[in-house]
């Protein structure tokens, strides 16, 4: 009786239907998004595109350099209630960035995102070097 079971399970197990299925697993949604070029610049101009970087004499973070000015008029704006220390996040500081960015040239946005006054030129001829 045991050597009929042992039998019909190899049986079953050597008929069984062969699964052809492919699977594939993206960890993070990818996106392209028309300010792409526009973010690889900032983020080199701005930060050589080091994730953890402190700019001790502009109290700025990260990848974009933010300033705590700008954490404070983007929560207004959004609702948000984020500190400086949370924009060492990639991710987080894109979406703030592509916040101001949004419906505006290169130009436009590069400049403001670096702030206003004289320098914006120089930022804007560094942005450009890099595109």
């Amino acid at each position: 009786m045991i050597i009929l079971l042992i039998f019909i399970v190899m049986w079953a197990v050597s008929s069984a239907p062969e699964w052809r299925v492919l699977y594939i697993v993206r960890s993070k949604p990818l996106h392209e998004s028309f300010y792409d070029p526009l973010i690889q610049a900032v983020t080199w101009v701005e930060s050589k595109w080091g994730k953890y970087i402190w700019n001790n004499t502009e109290r700025a973070v990260g990848w974009f350099q933010i300033r705590q000015v700008r954490v404070d008029d983007y929560n207004q704006r959004t609702g948000s209630h984020y500190k400086l220390n949370d924009f060492f996040d990639y991710e987080l500081s894109e979406k703030m960035f592509l916040y101001y960015a949004q419906g505006k040239s290169f130009e436009r946005a590069s400049k403001d995102w670096n702030g206003s006054g004289k320098k914006t030129l120089e930022y804007w001829r560094k942005i450009q070097q890099v595109l």
